[in-house]
């Protein structure tokens, strides 16, 4: 059984290093929009035995149904739980209720990705022990398939080290030798800065994807652009209004 999981972060805490750009409404709606978009996705994606969505939030599981996924409720506690402990929870879950014998994570904020980067994630993952898709914008990772589901942790809440990085050194330590880096701009393409998300704007038209929930948020709310800060490089920008 190979499963697909997705975590979603609670509502009130979604997406926290955008609020200079939208209010905690706003950002309960792009919530919303990326869940409904990544859904839209994966109705045409039907290589995994089961996709799951983990997430407290009621809007979010209700619409689960509307595409084919399951939902599980998060159980919030206080304090709250680091992002690899709810990995491991929902790890957990999928092991002992779904016989998961590999299991693939990714996550709502991948605006640009494609329901065949789901197949070429799938078809890695059946083959090595670890598949890895970099993000773009960090030394972060897109997406994780693990075979078998433990045989390393996740590194997203490292105090020190970038995840990418700390799986990469800890597989290492542990003697995993067959791991796949995916390679693809449209998969790592994550939001995590007020900068992704303009950009992200850019690349939805570049790459004909007007139609999606996102998409019309931003042209409804994204109230900046990015201008160069030195004429001669792409690399470094400020946020002015857009006209």
């Amino acid at each position: 059984m190979t499963i697909l999981i997705i975590p979603v972060a609670p509502l009130h805490r979604t997406k926290s290093r955008l609020r200079d750009c939208f209010s905690s409404e706003q950002l309960i709606e792009l919530t919303i929009a990326m869940f409904k978009d990544l859904g839209t996705i994966l109705i045409n994606v039907n290589c995994f035995n089961q996709k799951i969505v983990y997430c407290n939030a009621s809007e979010i599981l209700e619409l689960a149904d509307d595409y084919n996924l399951i939902g599980i409720k998060e159980k919030l506690i206080t304090p709250p739980k680091s992002f690899d402990e709810v990995i491991k929870d929902l790890n957990n879950i999928v092991v002992d209720e779904f016989n998961a014998q590999q299991t693939v994570i990714s996550f709502l904020d991948l605006l640009l990705i494609s329901a065949s980067n789901f197949n070429d994630i799938y078809s890695l993952v059946k083959k090595n022990q670890i598949v890895i898709c970099p993000a773009i914008h960090s030394a972060g990772i897109s997406i994780l398939g693990r075979n078998p589901p433990d045989i390393i942790p996740s590194y997203f809440s490292d105090p020190t080290t970038p995840s990418l990085f700390a799986l990469l050194e800890n597989a290492s330590k542990r003697g995993i030798r067959e791991i796949a880096i995916y390679d693809s701009f449209r998969a790592g393409f994550d939001i995590d800065l007020a900068q992704d998300l303009i950009l992200a704007f850019e690349y939805l038209k570049i790459f004909n994807l007007v139609h999606t929930e996102v998409f019309k948020f931003l042209k409804k709310n994204l109230k900046y652009t990015l201008k160069k800060k030195n004429v001669e490089n792409n690399r470094t920008f400020e946020m002015i209004e857009r006209k």
